[in-house]
C-alpha cells in the first residue's frame, strides 16, 4: 500500500504561516501604536482624510501661537494705557487744585514740577516694549517712538502711523498695534500735548482753565482709543475658543479614522497566534510522514 501526499499542501501551509505570521505582527503593531493605520496601504481612504486633518490641526495650531502672541501684546498695551489713564487721573487733580486763586506761586510751581513728572512717566509708557519690540511705534518697533528734550518739554514722535495685521483664523485677520501718534498725540485730545500745555499754565499761571479742559479732552480720547484693544482682546479670545474646540473635534476625528478598537485587536492578536501555532503543528505533522520513496528505500 503507498501513502500519497498531496504535492500542493506544504506550499499551502507554508503561505498559511506567512498569512498568520502577518496577522500576529499586524494585530501586535495595533496593540504598541494604538492606531489600525499604521501604514497608508492599511486604509487609503482613512489615511487621506487623516492628511487632511492634520494640515487643518498644523493651521490651528498656527493660529494659536499667534493669538498668544496678540494676547501678551494687548494686554501689555491696555495694561499701558491703564496706567497713563490714573498719570491723566493725576494731572487732572493737580491742575483743579492749581488752577485756584488761592494756591500761592510757589505752590503752583511745586505743582508744575509734579506735572513735568507725570509728563516724564507718560513718554516713559509710551516707549513701552514686549518681547522687545516697540508698542506704539507703528511698524517700527525698533527704536523708541517718543523722545522727550529735558530742556524745552518738547515730545518727538519717531514712530509712524502705520499698523499691521494678523491672521487669527481662516479668512480672518485683525489688527495688531494702534499707532503711537494715534494714542498720544491726537488731534482731537493729545495726552502729551495737554501734558506739556499744563506744565506752561502752571509755570505761567495763565490759560489754567483751558489746561485743564484739554487733560479732560485727552483723558476722553484715550478711552476711546483703548476701547480698541479690549475689542480686540474679545475677538482673539473667543477665536483661541474656537480653535481649542477645533482642534479637539479634530483628535476626536482622528481617533475614530485610525484609533483602533484594543479589546479586539487583543482578540485578533491571541487568535492569530492560534493560527500560528495550529499551522506549525500540521506542518510538522506533514513534514514527519513517510513518502513513497522511504518505503522504497
Amino acid at each position: 500500500m503507498s501513502v500519497r501526499i498531496n504535492p500542493s499542501l506544504l506550499p499551502d501551509l507554508l503561505a498559511s504561516i506567512q498569512q498568520s505570521r502577518q496577522n500576529e505582527n499586524a494585530a501586535t503593531q495595533e496593540l504598541s501604536s494604538g492606531r489600525t493605520v499604521n501604514n497608508p496601504s492599511d486604509n487609503p481612504a482613512a489615511t487621506a482624510a487623516v492628511v487632511l486633518n492634520h494640515g487643518q490641526s498644523g493651521q490651528d495650531a498656527q493660529f494659536l501661537q499667534n493669538i498668544s502672541t496678540l494676547q501678551g501684546r494687548f494686554q501689555t498695551a491696555d495694561s499701558t494705557l491703564s496706567n497713563v489713564v490714573q498719570v491723566l487721573t493725576q494731572a487732572l487733580s493737580l491742575g483743579t487744585e492749581g488752577a485756584n486763586s488761592t494756591v500761592s506761586d510757589s505752590d503752583r510751581q511745586a505743582i508744575a514740577t509734579e506735572v513735568q513728572g507725570l509728563l516724564t512717566q507718560t513718554v516713559g509708557l509710551a516707549n513701552t516694549t514686549y518681547q522687545g519690540a516697540c508698542l506704539f511705534g507703528g511698524t517700527n518697533v525698533n527704536a523708541q517712538p517718543f523722545t522727550l528734550d529735558s530742556t524745552t518739554g518738547a515730545v518727538t514722535y519717531n514712530g509712524n502711523s502705520k499698523t499691521t495685521s494678523v491672521e487669527i483664523s481662516q479668512g480672518n485677520s485683525i489688527t495688531a498695534n494702534v499707532p503711537g501718534d494715534r494714542l498720544f498725540q491726537n488731534g482731537s485730545g493729545s495726552v502729551l500735548g495737554a501734558l506739556q500745555d499744563l506744565y506752561t499754565a502752571l509755570t505761567t499761571a495763565t490759560n489754567m482753565p483751558a489746561a485743564v479742559t484739554e487733560v479732560q479732552s485727552a483723558l476722553s480720547q484715550l478711552g476711546v482709543q483703548r476701547v480698541t484693544y479690549g475689542n480686540a482682546l474679545n475677538q482673539i479670545n473667543q477665536n483661541e475658543s474656537f480653535l481649542n474646540q477645533d482642534k479637539l473635534n479634530l483628535s476626536e476625528q482622528e481617533n475614530t479614522l485610525e484609533g483602533a478598537d484594543l479589546s479586539a485587536v487583543a482578540t485578533n492578536f491571541a487568535q492569530a497566534q492560534l493560527a500560528v501555532q495550529a499551522t506549525l503543528s500540521a506542518t510538522s505533522r506533514v513534514l514527519s510522514q513517510k513518502t513513497l520513496l522511504d518505503y522504497l528505500a
